[in-house]
């Protein structure tokens, strides 16, 4: 028996393997993978954004402004820096860098004295002269926002000279972001008096762009108000710009309750995608096989020299190889991409490669995905017996596919955000959907004793799948042309009569 299974197996492989189809599907990972760095290479760096500032109060204000968005780009910049830092673990060797703590909230007078110390350029310098060959280069980045102030002609325009001065900034940027505007902020004459000011965007303003705009603003406006009740400007200034210095205690970048959940999940979660995409596919090449045979006239000829129960155990088998197969060039490829590589790319998956080290999640994984992907599988040979043309089997195909992946696309959103209610765990329990929870929970954390009950039930599911769908798949083979009722379909889950 095992010899004609093995060889309606390898026959069954045989045939996938020659559709242009599987090669397509097998290379498309790869290419993903290998085009993916490429192709973030090629994106150009987000270009900063021009703010032109109409200050009819005395250039005071405009000159606040952009020392506060000058302020905010090296606050980012030495927060991107400290992460850096912390990633490539060069914190002994920066210690007594301020910049290169991440515990912290860079406070003003930490930037400026990051100015003072060289700024970008000099960090850049003293973290080359102690990486080591494999560790990437730091890249910095331009500022999001870069403000200048108004022309004479445009501060002193009147209503209609200022808008037409305005959208000639807007028509400019387009062509040219070093002489156009993406913002136009005006401050009238009597600021801080009148508070009122008024922007004009190019497109729908950022959030933080508002917010820092407001808090400079509010700051002039508090300023002038201290300074109409007697207090020095200089004195004003110290009070306006005090503020505490906080001290960040945080984890490392990844390593918070979530994003480590998160991370942990990638390699579990891409396991249930996967299935669900390998048995997408094997179950619509399965599929083809089947009806090319019935519709042939071939499955009369296999039939003469094998038995029916070794024809479903080979094309199964020969499934299954197929998808392990696919899962093995993926897998691969991706090590590759992790351990071989540099860039976003590595550094997510080798993180994500974490379940990997405990043989439970190893054991849980190979055999959730092996006896999900036969439980499917199962279901799709039945069908390829039914059916004698693809419209046919398409037709009892898709509300299968739907009864299976609407629920799972419900959970793998659920678990990407980290919620694990009811839902899920009905789904658990629920065979056809077990190994796709399973493998969806894995990096959250789920109890052992689920995991071996669950596995117990998967088991017995499939054991009785292979009972009656074996029934099915025996009492269909043969009949060409017939098509079942929901009468005949029951009658055919019944024992053959002797």
């Amino acid at each position: 028996m095992m010899d004609n299974v093995l060889l309606v197996a390898k026959r069954e492989f045989r045939q996938i393997v020659a559709m242009k189809s599987f090669w397509l599907t097998l290379l498309l990972l790869p290419a993903a993978l290998a085009i993916g760095p490429l192709f973030a290479r090629g994106l150009d760096e987000p270009e900063s954004q021009r703010v032109v500032v109409i200050d009819r109060a005395g250039g005071t204000v405009s000159d606040a402004i952009a020392a506060r968005f000058s302020i905010e780009a090296d606050r980012h910049m030495m927060r991107d820096l400290a992460r850096y830092v912390r990633k490539h673990k060069l914190e002994a060797k920066l210690a007594d860098a301020e910049w290169a703590k991440s515990d912290r909230w860079f406070s003003d007078a930490d930037v400026l004295a990051f100015r003072e110390g060289g700024g970008v350029d000099g960090a850049i310098k003293r973290i080359d002269g102690i990486r080591v060959p494999d560790t990437p280069e730091f890249k910095s980045h331009a500022p999001a926002y870069v403000v200048a102030r108004a022309d004479e002609q445009l501060t002193q325009a009147g209503d209609d000279a200022l808008q037409d001065g305005v959208d000639t900034l807007f028509r400019q940027n387009k062509e040219n972001k070093d002489i156009g505007a993406d913002y136009v902020v005006l401050v009238g004459s009597e600021f801080p008096r009148d508070p009122n000011v008024r922007l004009w965007s190019s497109e729908q303003p950022e959030s933080d762009f508002i917010e820092t705009i407001q808090e400079v603003l509010t700051g002039e406006l508090r300023l002038g108000l201290l300074q109409s009740r007697g207090v020095a400007r200089d004195e004003a200034r110290v009070i306006q710009d005090a503020r505490p210095a906080i001290a960040v205690t945080a984890p490392p970048p990844g390593g918070g309750a979530k994003e480590a959940v998160l991370i942990r999940s990638i390699l579990p979660l891409a396991a249930a995608y996967i299935l669900m995409l390998s048995l997408l596919m094997s179950g619509s090449w399965m599929l083809q096989g089947s009806v090319e045979e019935r519709s042939n006239k071939l499955i009369e000829s296999l039939l003469a020299c094998i038995r029916p129960d070794e024809l479903m155990y080979g094309k199964l088998l020969g499934s299954l190889a197929v998808g392990l197969s696919m899962i093995g060039v993926w897998v691969v490829c991706a090590a590759v991409a992790a351990f071989a590589t540099q860039g976003a790319i590595a550094d997510m998956i080798r993180p994500a490669l974490e379940p990997l080290t405990s043989p439970f999640n190893i054991v849980t994984m190979i055999y959730f995905f092996i006896l999900g992907y036969v439980a499917i599988s199962i279901i799709f040979v039945a069908i390829g017996a039914l059916a004698d043309s693809m419209s046919e089997a398409q037709g009892y195909l898709m509300p299968v596919m739907l009864l299976i992946l609407l629920p799972i696309t419900f959970l793998i959103n659920s678990v990407v955000a980290g919620k694990e209610g009811l839902f899920i765990q009905v789904l658990t329990w629920v065979p056809l959907w077990t190994p796709f929870a399973v493998l969806a929970r894995l990096g959250m954390g789920i109890e052992v004793w689920v995991v071996l009950a669950t596995g117990a039930f998967l088991a017995a599911f499939v054991i009785l799948e292979l009972v009656f769908l074996g029934r099915l798949f025996r009492a269909s083979l043969l009949a060409t042309g017939q098509k079942p009722g929901l009468r005949q379909l029951v009658e055919r889950l019944k024992p053959a009569r002797e």
